[in-house]
């Protein structure tokens, strides 16, 4: 799944650990999500777009 994560956290000016943090999950979480190796729950998914000031719906590409 395509994800705009590091796009909208940079533009933030966010580092991994504080998203991480915001979110409740470990860093290495935000950096599998960035990558693409991980499909993230519904909650985790609406905890980080909230983080990031999005909607679910434009943070993650369902395709």
């Amino acid at each position: 799944m395509k994800n705009h994560i590091r796009e909208l956290r940079t533009q933030k000016g966010m580092t991994q650990e504080a998203l991480a943090q915001a979110a409740g999950v470990r860093r290495e979480t935000i950096v599998f999500l960035e990558q693409g190796k991980y499909n993230p729950s519904l909650r985790l998914a609406y905890d980080v777009a909230k983080t990031l000031g999005t909607g679910i719906d434009e943070l993650f590409e369902f395709a």
